[in-house]
């Protein structure tokens, strides 16, 4: 795993124009970046391609676990009165379309997971798409050669996703929704609805404050047609909170993600592995932070819900090291051995190992001055050369 230095293609900003990619820059810093990319082997890209697809069954092993016992449920924070509402979509196995580990990998030793972003994933259309044509347009400049591959089936791997569900799982419209004034969210879902569209899939855009209820307890957007099925990018640990959680079980509505998503999306599946998996090569030590916990010397504090590195905590032999505010942490925390990114030059490096349904698809690299990966880290693209 090398960083390499490579000249910008002098019209990427105009192509990102064209192809819809506003958030390239965000507050005035760069988030995609070109003028580096990081090589791989094939074997690398092998071992973390296998890495992936055997931590996310061993994810789903403690779906399972959680799913059985009112104690982990509770543990979880999973709100009681949405209990079989999620029970019953890992029960009646409501199908999933995406998912992303964040893994430490530095080439040599094991990859260690991090987290599992499980349920609302971003820098999907980065790394399916615009990496894509930048490895295309490097080769065609003679600045990469021609064998030159990137661990990128992404793309391929969605549209057949999105046709499965219209034709094995009888998807007919599909409701596609995000916040408001979210820039980068809008681009992923726009990117997934391109992706829908191309498997035959019909879909209709819908921001989330703006969908109503109808009179019979269903969802409707601003048309008022009702909403059957609904991919959200909107985190399950807000609506299982939210008022109208109590009409989630009633509403009739196929979720994507689906509720059992909940449970892996949530830091403490980190300490639920460890107990499950101990001592396993691509796990790092973790406990919940009940009083119970043995001492490390260096760890990571994490809430169990977090998003983009908010309300994390290092800490060695007592001392803070690295923090970022937000708000987050009510909910209670977990503790993860630290383990330190690997690092080129001036920067920590994260990999992105990214899944479709069950099978592994991708990747996406961030990088960052901090230890701690957050939104604006800096996105860069990769290839695999032998």
């Amino acid at each position: 795993m090398k960083r390499v230095p490579i000249s910008e293609r002098p019209d990427w900003r105009e192509k990102a124009t064209e192809y819809g990619f506003q958030f390239h820059t965000m507050y005035g810093e760069p988030y995609w970046c070109e003028d580096a990319f990081y090589q791989f082997s094939m074997a690398q890209v092998e071992e973390l391609e296998e890495t992936t697809a055997e931590l996310h069954q061993m994810c789903l092993k403690v779906v399972e676990k959680v799913i059985a016992s009112d104690e982990l449920m509770t543990k979880f924070q999973i709100p009681k009165h949405v209990w079989e509402f999620v029970r019953s979509s890992w029960r009646t196995q409501q199908p999933s379309l995406y998912s992303r580990l964040d893994l430490a990998y530095d080439g040599v030793n094991p990859a260690k997971l991090l987290e599992n972003n499980a349920d609302t994933p971003t820098s999907l259309y980065e790394s399916a798409f615009f990496q894509w044509i930048w490895l295309e347009d490097q080769i065609a400049a003679g600045k990469l050669p021609q064998d030159a591959d990137q661990f990128n089936s992404l793309q391929e791997k969605l549209i057949e996703r999105f046709t499965e569900l219209r034709e094995a799982h009888g998807f007919g419209l599909l409701h596609m929704a995000c916040c408001q004034d979210t820039e980068e969210d809008r681009g992923t879902v726009q990117y997934l609805q391109d992706c829908a569209h191309e498997a035959g899939l019909a879909t209709e855009f819908v921001f989330i404050e703006d969908i109503g209820l109808g009179e019979r307890g269903q969802f409707t957007d601003t048309q008022d047609q009702v909403i059957s099925n609904l991919f959200k990018l909107y985190p399950w640990e807000f609506m299982l909170r939210e008022i109208f959680s109590t009409k989630l079980e009633d509403a009739g509505v196929r979720w994507l993600e689906p509720a059992w998503k909940s449970i892996i999306s949530n830091k403490a599946l980190l300490p639920m592995l460890w107990e499950m998996f101990p001592n396993h090569p691509n796990l790092l030590p973790a406990y919940f932070a009940d009083g119970n916990q043995p001492e490390l010397d260096h760890y990571v504090v994490k809430p169990l819900f977090s998003r983009e590195g908010a309300n994390i905590r290092i800490v060695e032999n007592g001392k803070e090291v690295a923090s970022v505010d937000g708000p987050y942490g009510e909910e209670g925390m977990i503790i993860q051995q630290f383990h330190p990114l690997p690092k080129f030059g001036d920067s920590y490096v994260l990999i992105g190992s990214w899944l479709v349904n069950d099978q592994p698809a991708g990747m996406g690299i961030r990088e960052d001055r901090s230890l701690i990966t957050q939104d604006l880290s800096r996105y860069y693209p990769h290839v695999i050369v032998d």
